[in-house]
């Protein structure tokens, strides 16, 4: 019954929703497309507008050597990428990109192993205008406004999951409001001395480059890291809540 039950578990989807996948192939020794997979491509991109892309595999033949293989899956998969981002399609902020290169179980007809697999989630609508939101739509320039339920995984710029709710949230607020222009700001806690590995400014950049993926023109935002030097709470800080305050990203409005 043990055994059951862990199977079950890790069959279970980890971010809380199931991803589809969609495939893309290329003749031999090509890095773009084949025309018949364009034209797939193009049908497939117009029926699924609502989507986020997750992750972007990169597949090849076994003819050639390893390191050739690596890098053409590479450029394979950057063709695909550029693609999908000229269509208007939205890239998680944790987007995943892996060349195998011909290091997978090929199949017997090369053909098909010749590809890029696109991973992707669609996108939940939103049905109420989150409080987050409304604040970005009805600031002023010199407000600063703190993002919501934003984690990182521990000293590092990567974003956990579950906060890709409030930066969608903050997407569409930029794209519903042309006019706004931000500066993100990172700050961290807990450390009496410098940002040493600038993690703050790494975490604001991380932001800065979900929007840009998304096509929110660079001209309109601006990123800085301010290490412990704008702490809300007295460093060191005497809970873990105080630790949490500290540890924030904020929303400078530069324009509105």
């Amino acid at each position: 019954m043990k055994k059951i039950g862990l199977i079950l578990l890790l069959l279970l989807p980890i971010s809380g929703f199931t991803q589809k996948q969609f495939e893309v192939f290329f003749d031999f020794n090509k890095d773009f497309p084949n025309q018949s997979s364009i034209l797939a491509l193009n049908e497939w991109i117009a029926n699924n507008k609502d989507i986020e892309i997750t992750k972007l595999l990169g597949f090849c033949d076994s003819i050639d050597t390893r390191n050739y293989n690596k890098h053409l899956a590479e450029r394979r998969i950057e063709s695909v990428r550029e693609l999908l981002e000229k269509s208007g399609l939205k890239f998680n902020i944790n987007l995943e990109k892996i060349a195998f290169g011909k290091d997978f179980k090929q199949s017997k007809i090369q053909a098909e192993n010749r590809r890029v697999t696109i991973f992707y989630a669609e996108i939940q609508a939103k049905i109420t205008e989150s409080e987050f939101s409304k604040q970005l739509k009805n600031s002023k320039a010199g407000e600063t406004i703190k993002l919501p339920n934003i984690y990182f995984f521990n000293n590092s710029a990567r974003i956990v999951p579950k906060s890709e709710t409030i930066l969608y949230d903050l997407l569409c607020a930029m794209e519903e409001n042309p006019k706004l222009k931000i500066e993100i700001q990172g700050h961290i806690c807990c450390q009496t001395e410098t940002d040493k590995n600038d993690v703050s400014t790494a975490r604001a950049r991380a932001i800065y480059n979900y929007l840009l993926r998304n096509k929110i023109d660079r001209k309109r935002m601006r990123f800085k890291g301010f290490g412990v030097s704008r702490p809300i709470h007295k460093i060191p800080e005497r809970n873990e809540t105080e630790a949490d305050e500290n540890r924030r990203v904020e929303i400078l409005i530069l324009e509105n």
